[in-house]
Order: structure tokens, then C-alpha cells, then sequence
């Protein structure tokens, strides 16, 4: 893994309030960015997030939680609440989402520029704070890779074809995009998932991962498809589920020596190997996640010993 990598999230924190049948509601520190920030930062590597936290219960929750890990929290002031979702779990264990949202991030300077550029979720497509997130991605871009996650919620979404427009806008700017199957099926109905990520491929990315749930994920690369099956796993809650695969993909990637600009040539020379161990890494980050509540992704450790590493 290349040293002292500086990777920068930018992105929504959420307080997750999860109710389930016959249990009192938990709050977990969630929010897509924010959870890969914090499953970087597990991994090991150096990573800062740039959001809103609110100077409230849930944003001291929040801010705790990522500084444990070791997470750099950045903020723009903002006095707006800590944004909350209620998560309620059927008995499968499977989510759905109630939002209270406020996202105006305003600009913030940093010190130093990151080698990687992770952004994606609510962040991207609510205004007046995606204006912001999209400002900071084509300013850091030359000099950083980029990724991108839809994480689509569609209650949140707006307007059908001004969100499918923000989308592509982000595709087009990154290095490697990460959608699940569900994503790609609300922003193009009736089209098969990786049909549409093929498409993607053509606008600017490198790779597109596609997660496909218990049915494993796949990769679209320019050559074709490469695909692993999901790892076995005892499903408490999925919550932070993709994003524990976001992270993990991003954590293999480094580990090739992928991200940051040294690193863009190589990926656009992706080999069907490198790509299946990507792919197995970071599902195996995702099935330890979905086998504990919340969404609490692995360290090192625990991903080398759900892939059976010694």
C-alpha cells in the first residue's frame, strides 16, 4: 500500500435511528461518505472528511465515532442539525430509510491537496450543497483520482431526470464508480443494471463495480465483465453494506498501488487478476459488515481473516 496516502471524503454524516420489530431504537453513526471514511480510516490509511455536523447529540455521536477511528473531521460551521435518518428493518434485516436532511455545505480550504477524491450519496444531488461537492471535485481532480457512489435514496432524489443528469455528471469525473444494482434500476428503469454501467464506462471512468446484493458484485471493465460471488455471511443488517464495499474496493485499489495520480495510468490498464482481487477484498469487507448491526466495517485484521488470509 502506498505510504501516507491522503484520501479526502466529502459528504453527508447521518444519525441512523434503527427500529426493528420487538427491540428499542438504536442510533448508529451513519451517513454513505461518512461510513467510507470511517472504513478507510479502519483500514489504516489517512483519511479526512469534509461535512456538516451539527452541535448536537447526534453530531458529538458522529464526530466521536469517526475520531475513533482515527477519521480527520472537517467542517464548513454550519450551526444546520445533524441530518437523521430512521432505518427500519424487516425480519430479513433488510433497510428502508425516513430522511430528515439539510445539506449547504459551503466551501472549505484544506491544507494539504489529497491523492484520492471519494464523494457520492445525498451529498451530490441535494442543493445548495452539491453545487459545493461538485465545485471541490473538478478543482481537485487533476491532481487526485476520484470515486464516485450514487448510493441512490430515492426519497431524496428529486426530480427523476435532474438527479440522473447530477449522476453522470459525477461518472464523468471519476476514476472508479461503485453503483449497486437497485441504484442503476431507479436512475434507468426497465435497462439492465450493467448495461447501464457499461454505458457509464464509456463517459470517463476506469472501472465500474456493480454490487448485486447476496448475489455477489461485478466489475465493468473496457475488455468485459469480471464477477465474484458474495462471501457466506450471517445477515444481522445490511446498513452500510455498499459502502463497507466502497471502502474496501478503494483499500484494495490502494494496496495495487492504484490511486492517486501515480496511479491513474495503471488504472486504465486494469488486468482481470487485480480486478478479481479487488473485487473479492471488498466484498469480503461487505459481508463482514452486513454480519453485525450497523454499519460497522472491518479493520485490517478482521478483512485478512475473512478472506481466509493468515
Amino acid at each position: 500500500m502506498l505510504d501516507r496516502l491522503d484520501l479526502l471524503v466529502i459528504g453527508e454524516c447521518v444519525a441512523d435511528i434503527v427500529r426493528e420489530p420487538d427491540a428499542a431504537d438504536r442510533v448508529h453513526p451513519g451517513g454513505s461518505p461518512a461510513n467510507v471514511a470511517y472504513g478507510l480510516a479502519r483500514l489504516g490509511h489517512d483519511a479526512t472528511l469534509l461535512t456538516q455536523l451539527g452541535a448536537d447529540d447526534n453530531g458529538r455521536l458522529i464526530r466521536d465515532h469517526l475520531a475513533s477511528a482515527g477519521v480527520d473531521v472537517r467542517t464548513d460551521g454550519s450551526a444546520a442539525p445533524t441530518p437523521s435518518a430512521a432505518v427500519t428493518l424487516d425480519g430479513a434485516g433488510r433497510a428502508t430509510y425516513d430522511f430528515e436532511i439539510t445539506w449547504t455545505l459551503g466551501p472549505v480550504s484544506l491544507e494539504r491537496a489529497p491523492a484520492h477524491v471519494h464523494t457520492g450519496s445525498i451529498a451530490t444531488v441535494t442543493e445548495p450543497g452539491a453545487a459545493t461537492v461538485a465545485a471541490a471535485v473538478e478543482s481537485l481532480r487533476a491532481a487526485a483520482t476520484v470515486s464516485y457512489d450514487p448510493n441512490v435514496r430515492p426519497e431524496l432524489m428529486g426530480d427523476h431526470a435532474a438527479a440522473v443528469r447530477k449522476a453522470e455528471l459525477c461518472v464523468g469525473l471519476s476514476d472508479v464508480v461503485k453503483a449497486s444494482d437497485e441504484d442503476l434500476e431507479w436512475l434507468y428503469p426497465g435497462e439492465d443494471p450493467v448495461k447501464a454501467a457499461e454505458r457509464w464506462l464509456t463517459t470517463g471512468p476506469a472501472v465500474v463495480f456493480v454490487t448485486q446484493g447476496g448475489d455477489g458484485a461485478c466489475a465493468v471493465l473496457p475488455d468485459g465483465l469480471v464477477a465474484v460471488e458474495a462471501l457466506p455471511a450471517e445477515v444481522v443488517d445490511t446498513v452500510g453494506a455498499g459502502d463497507a464495499f466502497m471502502s474496501g474496493a478503494l483499500h484494495a485499489l490502494a494496496a495495487h498501488g492504484l490511486l492517486g495520480p501515480a496511479g491513474r495510468e495503471g488504472l486504465r490498464a486494469l488486468d482481470r487478476a487485480t480486478v478479481t482481487d479487488v473485487l473479492r477484498r471488498a466484498a469480503a469487507s461487505a459481508a463482514v459488515t452486513v454480519a453485525r448491526a450497523g454499519a460497522s466495517p472491518p479493520d485490517e485484521a478482521e478483512l485478512r481473516a475473512a478472506l481466509g488470509w493468515t
